[in-house]
């Protein structure tokens, strides 16, 4: 199975996607969000709760990662999208966002280390 970077890396394709650059693309993804479509294979319930599973160690990890460095908590990072009556991510929404997610920050932590100020 593919890790989220090698799934992002294999998405990066500017031509294919109608942009001139990688930076236009990921900064149309950071600014937009998967929640605009612009991911795929990351729109329909089916598909991120796969996603979700599939990549469940990766996500956790970089959640926490981001919960460290901002200190803030999960429900505080996702505000009012966040059901806070799911905790634990076991639901479809929760799950859902936490795939968006991984694949978001995976994307913020490329365009870093490629230099791109986004």
């Amino acid at each position: 199975m593919k890790t989220i970077k090698e799934d992002l890396l294999e998405w990066l394709n500017p031509e294919d996607h109608g942009y001139d650059t990688e930076k236009d693309q990921l900064e149309d993804l950071l600014e937009h969000g998967c929640v605009s479509g612009i991911v795929s294979h990351l729109i329909y319930y089916d598909d991120t709760l796969q996603y979700y599973q599939d990549h469940k160690e990766e996500i956790n990890d970089l959640l926490m990662e981001n919960l460290f460095h901002t200190g803030l908590s999960v429900s505080e990072m996702f505000g009012d999208k966040w059901d806070k009556k799911d905790p634990l991510a076991i639901e479809t929404n929760n799950r859902n966002l936490l795939a968006w997610f991984g694949f978001e920050e995976t994307a913020y932590n490329y365009a870093n280390k490629q230099g791109y100020d986004l």
